[in-house]
């Protein structure tokens, strides 16, 4: 493993707390790490596939960096009261590595969404569920900028592959479609660039840093997601031969969604997060991981749902 350049963390750490405030709508993510390239922890060459499970249910209405119980809203109201949304995401992620300088990243994620709300100016709850695939990524990497091979560079897209047209299935907007920031796929193309460096701070202990940088092209019947930004700083202790605990530290902040079709007034924030895991390496090519991921700060625009904890759960294989 490579040697530590200190520079790297001081400066991840630093684009967390300065972050731009931007947007977390009630479909957002979760935003733990498990690329595994830019954590240094596969080899140069050669096919990967990772299975991840996330589960997040949110439940928490949230109003700036404050809760507010739902008791405290009657109805009819004239806002929007979202009462909760599950998620439950499975993503298969395909890893090749061309050569020693060159590797390619296909990210495929599969939704199960259940939403449920009271509308402005309703007295009764309207819910959805939706299941499909969400927008694939598509990920290049380059890094040949040292012998070390510890620092690499991103580039890509998400493509335009989940539905965006899901209607609610049942209550007073039965019919009606769902609010964009809830579909399954935003209808965008959005570029990707981002940046990654790993290596060792002691014999036994890793770290990897690592941000990547969402920017839409374009829009899409009338909206356009925010531009957001990804940030992941790690900690591994690496003695034990097949147990290896993990400490992540991440956070994800987007702008407000635009256009005719946004929720501008809901949409916009940031979030930080504390996750602490455990990989198990079952063979020298086949390992297991968990991570439980907890808020540290959570700061949102208008009203919206966020979670108070997310679960993570995944298969990787090296062949």
């Amino acid at each position: 493993m490579a040697c530590k350049r200190s520079f790297v963390p001081a400066f991840v750490v630093a684009s967390i707390l300065f972050a731009p405030h931007v947007h977390a709508c009630s479909a957002c993510g979760c935003t733990l790490s498990s690329d595994w390239a830019s954590q240094g922890l596969v080899s140069s060459r050669g096919w990967r596939v990772d299975l991840r499970y996330d589960f997040f249910e949110q439940d928490q209405l949230r109003a700036g960096t404050s809760s507010v119980p739902l008791s405290s809203f009657t109805y009819p109201n004239e806002r929007e009261v979202q009462r909760y949304t599950i998620n439950r995401n499975t993503t298969l992620a395909l890893d090749y590595g061309i050569d020693s300088n060159w590797g390619l990243h296909v990210a495929l994620p599969w939704f199960d969404r259940s939403h449920a709300t009271i509308a402005e100016d309703d007295t009764d709850i309207s819910t959805s569920h939706d299941r499909g695939i969400g927008d694939v990524r598509v990920l290049g990497r380059y890094v040949g900028f040292d012998a070390q091979h510890d620092t690499g560079f991103e580039f890509g897209l998400k493509l335009p592959t989940g539905k965006f047209d899901a209607p609610f299935r049942s209550g007073p907007q039965a019919g009606a479609t769902l609010d964009r920031g809830l579909q399954l796929g935003t209808g965008t193309t959005d570029a990707l660039l981002g940046l990654y460096n790993f290596g060792a701070l002691s014999p036994d202990w890793g770290y990897f840093a690592h941000a990547l940088v969402q920017v839409p092209l374009g829009s899409r019947d009338e909206f356009r997601p925010g531009a957001g930004i990804n940030l992941n700083f790690g900690l591994r202790y690496t003695a034990f031969a097949a147990i290896e605990p993990q400490l992540q530290l991440s956070a994800r902040a987007e702008k407000r969604e635009s256009g005719a079709n946004a929720d501008v007034e809901n949409s916009g924030a940031t979030l930080v997060y504390l996750s602490p895991g455990i990989t198990w390496k079952v063979t020298p090519r086949f390992s297991a991981y968990a991570f439980l991921q907890a808020p540290l700060y959570q700061r949102v625009n208008g009203l919206q749902l966020e979670a108070t904890q997310l679960a993570s759960v995944g298969l990787h294989y090296r062949f």
